[in-house]
């Protein structure tokens, strides 16, 4: 067997090993069996709620097993089929064995990333929210390239993509844009993305041809579903009604649809502007919860993420990643150290790269916290 083709073997044995420990093979057919049951209960579906969560556990076990047994008899075919080819000196069958194996690392190595994202609001939908920082319409033009990237990955995902509020800039580009992004793991992907982004280029809106250099920051949080409750007191909000306009000024309302809360404990601010006030409303209340959940998620993790040697780099309010784009074509994320001059590519969404690395990284650095911590 060639060394390529062993490595290939040896990765994805890997990924097996990581997968069969996520979804605790051992017990994985026995679990199946016992939801099996479960959803065969005829008063199932009294409690809605407890219903969906048990169907959501069910298919996310399901597809665990199939894709492990998928990837397991797909590494086993074909290394038996080299090893005959070999043994009958029959090149083509060879050939066409190692390059299957060679794809199946790619699935292996991607469904290992999937199973990552195995915590309390990974699955979920997510809000994102890009905004400009200080610097005028440079950053307002930097922010929606931004809020752009970010809708093409997601397209690209094939997740669906809902704008929730947008803010123009005076003059061009956006001072701030909200998101809700609707698709399996949409918060898990994403949730390291959440931090300062930095743009070096030529301005275009600079006559002398100048460099610049732009902040816009960007925060993702998790929509939280049925299973979680958040209880908002109505004498901690404040709810403001306003006038609002998309993009560039046009489709201004006449009436003030609009609706900014404010959660007067943490001074929390979220609006909605892009439906009836009513429709604002549940939608900028969704949001303030989904706000506070995400507060309360990195208050359960502060032991770990304390410990984690790189996630002060990574928090919100920190440079996570640089684009430059002149005098030379860069990306790097901060980080990680992952880096790409297919600017182009990473700004018209390509950012698999980045998130999967900042993933793993995340990962093991909670692992070396939790095993340092026992």
């Amino acid at each position: 067997m060639r060394a390529e083709t062993q490595n290939n073997v040896t990765a994805i044995e890997k990924s097996l090993k990581l997968l069969a420990q996520r979804m605790d093979r051992e017990t994985a057919p026995h679990r199946l069996e016992e939801f099996n049951a479960m959803i065969e209960d005829p008063n199932l579906w009294n409690d809605p709620a407890k219903a969906q969560k048990l169907m959501k556990e069910r298919q996310g076990l399901m597809e665990s097993i199939s894709t492990y047994d998928l990837i397991s008899s797909g590494l086993r075919d074909n290394v038996e089929l080299i090893e005959m080819g070999e043994a009958e000196g029959d090149a083509e069958i060879v050939t066409e064995a190692e390059n299957a194996l060679r794809d199946l690392t790619k699935l292996a190595a991607a469904k290992e990333l999937e199973a990552l994202l195995d915590g309390e609001a990974d699955s979920n939908d997510t809000f994102l929210e890009v905004n400009a920082g200080a610097g005028g319409t440079e950053s307002c033009d930097w922010a929606s390239m931004l809020a752009r990237m970010y809708v093409r990955w997601a397209e690209k995902k094939g997740y669906k993509v809902e704008l929730q509020s947008e803010t123009a800039g005076e003059e061009a580009g956006i001072r701030s844009v909200s998101y809700k992004i609707t698709g399996h793991n949409a918060y898990g992907w994403l949730k390291s993305e959440s931090g300062v982004h930095r743009l070096v280029r030529i301005s275009p809106y600079d006559s002398a041809a100048r460099r610049h250099t732009s902040f816009s920051s960007v925060w993702v949080y998790p929509v939280i579903d049925d299973n979680i409750e958040i209880i908002v007191p109505d004498n901690e909000i404040r709810i403001d009604t306003y006038r609002s306009s998309g993009a560039g000024g046009q489709h201004v309302n006449t009436t003030d649809s609009a609706v900014r809360i404010t959660h007067l404990p943490t001074n929390i601010v979220v609006t909605s502007s892009m439906k009836s006030q009513h429709q604002n409303r549940e939608i900028a209340m969704n949001a303030l919860k989904s706000r506070l959940y995400q507060m309360e998620l990195d208050k359960r993790n502060a032991a770990i993420n304390a410990a984690y040697d790189n996630k002060g780099e990574a928090g919100w309010g920190n440079q996570i990643r640089s684009y430059v784009l002149q005098p030379y074509q860069m990306v790097k994320d901060l980080r990680t150290g992952v880096e790409t001059s297919d600017t182009g590519g990473v700004l018209d969404g390509d950012l698999d790269q980045f998130m999967a690395a900042t993933l793993a990284l995340d990962v093991a650095g909670k692992s070396r916290a939790e095993a340092n911590a026992d």
